[in-house]
């Protein structure tokens, strides 16, 4: 009975022992270069780091793995990015019968290898990207939305709505879970616009630089630095400048003092006209125009000294009436 316990004891240490190599067994290429934090299934990668079949890997905000599979074929995987080695059978001629990506989520750049076209295969959540002998980026969205931008030989998206054909290079298509697949344009910076995202397509703007064996020599495609040029515009717009608290604010400069009122001019003197000689009060001042005096009211003392004219009000009084005889 301990023999027996004994025996399947070493027959499961057997098992375990021949099924891990079974996974490193199944190496599909490996890591040239590695940026910031890239991750696999066993933790961080670094450089000629092996990855396998069925292994997702996944790269931080600001991370980018570079890795060449056996047959040849290039995948670089931008910032923020998460994707699956999903099927991969190599055969004895140095290319492959089936590899299969599962792009979930991110940017990348897929540069085909020796195998046949129809070997590959490229599965976003929008659809699946069809290989003929081609270089390309991919896009995908947290929501699913798709871009692919042709840089050489051709490529085919099918969607929800059937397929589009990529043949001119720096077309795109763009392409939802349930919206289908456009038809192809030329890339331009409007489409980061309808992707949503400024960081959309890293290796054609510039954001993201790769190395000389992931550089396709097809350009920009008019993207060239499109993603930094917008966001600065936008900040310059949103968000004013902060303020230095180790530098005072400059003190307000003074208003400057209005101009003083000039004073009014003084009227000129009435000369005193005394009404056309016509007095209305007793006391020769008429207070209804007062810039003009009244004329002197004809005044004789009882005694016959003519009386003195009556002084204007503004102006001279009028002269004095005459004496009566």
């Amino acid at each position: 009975m301990l023999s027996l316990h004994r025996v399947a004891i070493a027959t499961l240490g057997i098992v375990l022992t021949t099924a891990s190599p079974t996974f490193a067994a199944e190496q599909v290429g490996q890591a040239v270069l590695i940026k910031t934090a890239v991750t696999g299934a066993n933790g961080p990668l670094t450089v000629k780091a092996p990855v396998h079949r069925d292994e997702r890997i996944r790269t931080s905000s600001s991370g980018l793995g570079q890795f060449v599979f056996r047959d040849g074929t290039k995948l670089a995987v931008g910032w923020g990015s998460s994707v699956v080695i999903d099927k991969f059978v190599f055969d004895d001629t140095k290319s492959v019968k089936k590899l299969t990506i599962k792009a979930a989520k991110g940017t990348f750049r897929w540069i085909s290898g020796n195998s046949s076209s129809s070997a590959y295969e490229i599965v976003t959540p929008a659809g699946t990207i069809g290989v003929r002998g081609t270089a390309f980026d991919v896009y995908v969205a947290a929501n699913g939305t798709t871009a692919v931008v042709l840089l050489s030989g051709a490529a085919r998206f099918c969607g929800s709505n059937g397929c589009r054909q990529l043949t001119r290079r720096c077309d795109c298509v763009i392409a939802t879970r349930s919206g289908g697949v456009s038809d192809p344009r030329r890339v331009n910076p409007g489409m980061l616009r309808t992707l949503g995202s400024a960081r959309a397509l890293p290796f054609l703007s510039g954001d993201q630089r790769l190395s000389g064996g992931f550089q396709t020599g097809s350009g920009s495609c008019g993207l060239s630095m499109a993603s930094l040029s917008e966001p600065k515009a936008q900040r310059s717009i949103s968000q004013p400048p902060a303020p230095n608290p180790d530098r005072p604010n400059p003190p307000n400069k003074p208003d400057k003092p209005g101009k003083p009122d000039k004073p009014d001019k003084p009227g000129k003197s009435g000369k005193g006209k005394g009404n056309n000689g016509h007095g209305n009060d007793d006391d020769g001042f008429d207070s209804s125009n007062p810039g003009r005096g009244k004329a002197g009211r004809d005044n004789t003392d009882q005694d016959g000294t003519p009386g003195g004219g009556g002084k204007g009000k503004g102006g001279k009084g009028g002269k004095g009436g005459k004496s009566r005889d």
